[in-house]
């Protein structure tokens, strides 16, 4: 891989300081290429860049902005499995994971360029005779774009999408363990007609790069997805600026298995939404909350499955657990782990994998036991392959311990009983519920986003993302020709 380079109004640069850092494979801790370091002043040429090509891009019709997202998406669909295995490379999850995540992507482009023949205002009727109202919705402006390492490909995508859609121009701050990915896109949307300056990338420290953009007055917006320290002062900044900001930021998710629940099929479900991607999914299966009735033999089922999956590099065939992204996201993992078992009974797993994995960022997949809801492995977020089992007496409980969490993001229920679906329905406090299936997952045209600290901002895919990257114009026109009295409350 040659040096990945910023890209800004149309071309690839380097940054004036000359720094660069590695860009590791997590599976062996080969470096795979380089990337530059950008500082300020890359970050003023791309928002200038943004600024100069909005006019244009604007009011380019929607539905012509929309066929430019059209053919990306049908560039990223040939080139499906090249940029799946780039990601596995970069970033660690399976192949399989990898190509679902880039095919999430290809959804998402292909939703929001629908929404380019369908943002609709509204012709609202007035209390005047010969006066005509309607709405209709306007881009923002230059919009900045936070992302994160763990869906390198899809949370690029899925926020831009809506963006340029909607009319905005963007600058993308790519997480700088993952830069590949981001080039990749970059030259998909590049190739599919974006004109110079309305898709821009700058790669480099968060704190330097994020802080520049959030501060910087020819931007409008910031949507931001990562950890609630980071999210919560970029909102504070943004709001001091008279900023939109959007946040996606943890998640603490509730597997609940009732005592009526298929076991096989529950277990089943939060080995996958608690392993696959390492862990590493803001939706992932962290803690499993079940009857006690049953916590003995489904316990044993999660045991089972969990000592078949098979952990190594990403790339080989059958392989569904891979690396941790980085040293420092491996830390953190082995802490908690360390943690767990100062305070409840660790079932499997909990160590760091050696042999032949010894070069890679490997953490078995971990289960405890006999975790209490005040425990901090039941409370803070690991975002990693650990998963915490708490048993509880009956239904009730059940639900106020999954609701016992700052986050809510997902969630999901397994049961049999039509009447204990609704009530965790009506009771569970997460943006996303599931049903018999897993913590994980959604789709394109549906809103993601969770309640309490995991989000704020508003919601983003489906139609509701457009709310978030646009502002409502209300519009009178008076065509009586002549002056009349008007009282406006």
């Amino acid at each position: 891989m040659d040096l990945i380079r910023n890209y800004i109004g149309g071309t690839w640069q380097a940054a004036a300081s000359g720094r660069t850092q590695d860009n590791l494979n997590p599976a062996s801790g080969a470096v795979l290429g380089k990337v530059v370091a950008s500082g300020a002043d890359e970050v003023a040429a791309a928002v200038s860049a943004a600024k100069a090509a909005l006019p244009e891009w604007r009011s380019l019709p929607a539905p012509r902005r929309g066929e430019i997202l059209f053919r990306a998406a049908g560039i990223l669909r040939r080139r499906k499995d090249e940029v799946a295995r780039a990601l596995t490379l970069e970033e660690g999850k399976s192949l399989a994971d990898a190509g679902g995540e880039v095919q999430r992507a290809i959804n998402c482009m292909e939703f929001s360029a629908g929404e380019g023949r369908r943002s609709f205002g509204q012709v609202i009727p007035s209390e005047l005779p010969s006066n005509l109202i309607y709405t209709r919705r306007i881009p923002l402006g230059v919009v900045a774009l936070v992302t994160p390492w763990n869906f390198p490909v899809a949370i690029p995508v899925w926020k831009a999408a809506a963006a340029l859609v909607c009319g905005n121009t963007i600058v993308l701050k790519p997480a700088s363990s993952t830069p590949w990915c981001a080039q990749l896109i970059t030259e998909i949307f590049a190739e599919a007609g974006m004109p110079a300056g309305v898709w821009n990338v700058i790669f480099g420290p968060g704190g330097v790069v994020g802080d520049t953009l959030v501060n910087h007055p020819d931007v409008a917006a910031i949507s931001f997805t990562g950890s609630n320290d980071i999210g919560q002062r970029l909102y504070g900044l943004g709001a001091e600026k008279g900023k939109k900001v959007q946040c996606e930021m943890g998640g603490k998710n509730a597997l609940i298995v009732l005592d009526d629940a298929d076991l096989e099929l529950a277990a089943a479900a939060a080995v996958q939404g608690a392993f696959y991607s390492s862990g590493q999914r803001c939706t992932a299966t962290s803690r499993v909350v079940v009857c006690k009735e049953v916590a003995a033999r489904f316990t044993e089922l999660v045991l089972a499955r969990t000592a078949a999956l098979k952990v190594g590099d990403g790339l080989t065939p059958g392989v569904q657990v891979g690396p941790l992204v980085d040293e420092k996201q491996l830390g953190t993992v082995l802490k908690y782990i360390e943690i767990g078992k100062g305070e409840a009974r660790l079932l499997c797993g909990g160590e760091r994998l050696k042999g032949e994995l010894a070069s890679g960022n490997f953490v078995a997949p971990t289960v405890f036991g006999e975790v209490s809801r005040d425990h901090r492995l039941a409370r803070e977020e690991i975002f990693g392959p650990v998963l915490s089992v708490l048993a509880v007496p009956d239904e009730a409980e059940a639900f106020a311990v999954a609701n016992d969490s700052r986050y809510g993001l997902s969630s999901s229920v397994y049961t049999r009983d039509v009447g204990r679906v609704f009530r965790y329905i009506d009771q569970i406090e997460t943006g996303i519920l599931h049903v018999n299936s897993p913590t994980v997952g959604g789709e394109a045209q549906v809103p993601f986003g969770g309640l309490k600290e995991t989000g704020v901002g508003g919601r983003e895919q489906g139609t509701t993302a457009l709310d978030f990257f646009t502002e409502w114009q209300s519009i009178y026109i008076d065509y009586t020709g002549s002056r009349r009295t008007v009282s406006f409350y």
